[in-house]
């Protein structure tokens, strides 16, 4: 396995995940682009950053930058080493990365949401469905192509 591009391939799907999940939250008129960071910043600081106004806040977006991105890399290594051991080539992977990135939603937004942050379930939508399905195919592409 190579860890290097597992770790590129997390941070390239992490970012991207991120500006697709903001954009679409607003332009869907589904609430502010700051709602998803707040969210994930929540999950260490409490619930004191999640009322409303989702405005911009500078501690709270580096707070929930620095989580989400350590799971983004975290989930990397998960996927490149289940394309490493099985030696899947890119069709394949792409499809094992878009699987893999609904069952990181169904995993966050329906296990960790009702045990342990149940201010995610507002968000269980097609947005975020979505976001996570591009992240796990975005996950596998680039960890392909820079493992080459």
């Amino acid at each position: 396995m190579d860890w290097k591009a597992a770790l590129w391939a997390g941070l390239i799907a992490g970012a991207i995940f991120m500006m697709l999940e903001m954009i679409l939250v607003a332009v869907t008129g589904m609430g502010s682009p700051w709602g998803p960071p707040r969210m994930i910043a929540a999950m260490v600081m409490g619930r004191d950053v999640l009322p409303p106004p989702a405005t911009f806040d500078l501690g709270v977006l580096m707070i929930a930058m620095v989580i989400h991105f350590v799971l983004s890399i975290v989930y990397g290594f998960i996927l490149a080493w289940i394309l490493w051991r099985w030696g899947l080539g890119l069709g394949l992977a792409l499809l094992a990365g878009a699987a893999f990135g609904l069952t990181l939603y169904l995993v966050n937004f329906y296990g960790f949401a009702s045990a342990l942050f149940p201010w995610f379930a507002e968000a269980r939508n097609w947005v975020s469905i979505l976001s996570h399905i591009v992240f796990g195919a975005v996950l596998a592409w680039a960890y392909k192509a820079i493992a080459r």
